[in-house]
């Protein structure tokens, strides 16, 4: 098949036609308008009728529109179509020339074959040539039949009118070589965005292994809650929690509360959290029910756009069933042995107590014994409620509304014996009142556990001091001790389980190492914090933040 007439320029659909279709449309204005003019001819022009070069021009162009017809241009090589356009010259000429003087403006029609040959993009100097010489001759008959008697107008136009046509292809021309070069870059911009789409598709299919190959659930939200991008895991977790809609608050979804009976709230599901901008960390939920029932770890942090607007968040769900069921086993183990070991602990004490109330009928050397016997019996009982306090995951706090001023005060008269008996002066800089949102009895377990360890750890005296300050959101309480401190590396080890200090461990200090633990976890329950900041030889400073209204936003 013979190529495109319009290699580029026109539409696709254009180029889907065959050759010979196209052949057609290029020649059929041209045809349209000789035809007009042919019907008009009798009525507006009859002396026409009677013109041979004028009827041979009509006639002419009716076989050349008729053999755009019947001639097979697809089968023939070498493009021939092309002499159409050329051959229209000629019919224009014996046109124009036939109907001089009448009709002396039919030369524009040159216009369309000078088109035709310059937008094929073929020929390109042929068609040049032949854009200038064809109106050229079709101009020529004019001035020979006034010669002898040429006029500087007649010459002017039949050079000018031949220069205009000329002009014509160079436009179109230089229009499709602006053309090509646009159509180059959008090329060149098509392909660029062709691989960065398949880039874009390789990376996302990558992000979904990776998401998938990971053993926690990750989805992205938007504002509306919709999902934009989850894993098969967080997939399964809505499947468990019968919730497969796209927003969360739709349904009847079952997330249970710690209590693993109570259903949440739509509120305080973690998508509805975190649509809200909630970041939150270990947001225990139970999904599911019956003896499927998961309990699953989320947390969450929202997404902001460069204005600082919040656009969706990120939530990610763990599967924690197992570890909480292995928690709750030490928790039950814990509980029984504490049990076991506070039974014969208390008849001890006692036994003790009642021995010695006669301790004047006992020589003084077994009332010694006994009073050791006893204190040691005692610590045990202190230990082992440390133990069973720093296993329990279900330590409750109850805050309200509580003047921590008052709870200094008690702190500080019940130490005082034991700061006497180490030589260590206590003092308190704490404005009265000083509102918190604290659970009493808690927060007083807290100053007891603080200031107790900074007389113990006063071995050779010194001084304990409590202070404290306060903004619209957070309440500060310091307890520092001039005592032995510890290392950079032991405070920030200071809160874990069991975890002593070296110096601790040389100074001979009795302790299991549960008190700051506890302490640590007494606080957090709250929404707090404490921190340590301390140095060997330099004495340590725990400082205990919290909420001074209400719970914190996030918590």
């Amino acid at each position: 098949m013979a190529e495109p007439l319009f290699r580029r320029g026109p539409g696709r659909i254009f180029r889907r036609l065959g050759t010979r279709a196209q052949v057609v449309l290029c020649q059929l204005p041209l045809s349209l308008l000789v035809a007009a003019i042919a019907v008009a001819t009798p009525f507006a022009w009859p002396s026409l009728t009677h013109s041979p070069l004028y009827l041979a021009g009509i006639v002419l162009h009716a076989i050349l529109f008729l053999g755009c017809f019947l001639v097979p241009w697809e089968r023939l090589a070498h493009r021939p179509y092309l002499l159409i356009p050329v051959l229209d010259f000629v019919a224009i000429g014996l046109l124009r020339n036939g109907a001089a003087p009448l009709l002396p403006g039919l030369a524009v029609l040159v216009v369309f074959p000078v088109i035709w040959l310059s937008a094929s993009g073929m020929l390109a100097r042929s068609s040049l040539v032949l854009s200038f010489l064809g109106p050229l001759l079709i101009m020529l008959p004019s001035v020979a039949e006034d010669f002898p008697a040429v006029t500087a107008g007649d010459i002017t136009s039949a050079v000018l009118f031949p220069l205009m046509m000329l002009a014509v292809p160079l436009a179109i021309r230089f229009a499709s070589v602006s053309l090509r070069q646009q159509q180059a870059e959008l090329a060149d911009k098509d392909r660029e965005l062709r691989d960065l789409l398949a880039a874009s598709r390789e990376r996302e299919k990558l992000l979904e292994t990776v998401l998938d190959a990971t053993d926690v659930g990750i989805a992205a939200v938007d504002r509306s809650g919709h999902f934009l991008v989850s894993n098969s895991r967080q997939r399964n977790f809505r499947r468990a929690t019968g919730a497969d809609e796209a927003i969360p608050g739709q349904g009847h979804q079952l997330i249970f509360g710690q209590d693993r009976v109570t259903l949440l709230p739509p509120d305080r599901r973690p998508i509805s959290r975190a649509m809200a901008g909630e970041s939150f960390a270990d947001y225990l939920v139970w999904a599911g029910e019956g003896p499927d029932q998961r309990a699953v770890s989320t947390a969450a942090r929202p997404l902001v756009s460069e204005g600082g607007r919040l656009t969706g968040a990120v939530v990610v769900y763990s599967d924690v069933t197992g570890w909480v069921e292995s928690l709750a086993a030490n928790q039950e183990l814990v509980s029984n042995v504490s049990h076991e070991f506070k039974n014969p602990l208390n008849s001890i004490v006692g036994n003790m107590d009642l021995v010695l109330d006669d301790a004047e009928l006992l020589p003084p050397h077994i009332t010694r014994r006994l009073l050791v016997v006893q204190r040691n019996a005692e610590r045990l009982l202190d230990m082992v409620a440390d133990l069973t306090t720093s296993a329990s995951a279900t330590l409750n706090v109850h805050p309200k509304r509580t003047d921590l001023a008052s709870l200094v005060e008690t702190s500080l008269s019940s130490a005082q014996a034991s700061a006497e008996r180490s030589h260590v002066e206590i003092a308190a800089d704490v404005p009265s009142p000083l509102w918190a949102y604290a659970d009493p009895l808690r927060i007083g377990q807290v100053l007891d556990n603080l200031v107790s360890n900074a007389i113990k750890y006063s071995p050779d005296g010194g001084r304990v001091s409590i202070s404290a300050r306060a903004d619209n959101q957070w309440v500060r309480l310091s307890v520092t001790d001039t005592g032995m401190g510890m290392s950079t590396e032991d405070a920030a080890k200071a809160f874990n389980r069991f975890f002593r200090s070296e110096s601790a461990r040389r100074a001979a200090i009795p302790g299991a190492g549960l008190g700051l633990s506890i302490t640590r976890m007494i606080v957090e329950r709250h929404g707090g914090s404490i921190m340590c900041e301390s140095g060997e030889g330099q004495g340590s400073t725990f400082t205990v933040t919290l909420p001074a209204e209400g719970p914190p936003p996030a918590f």
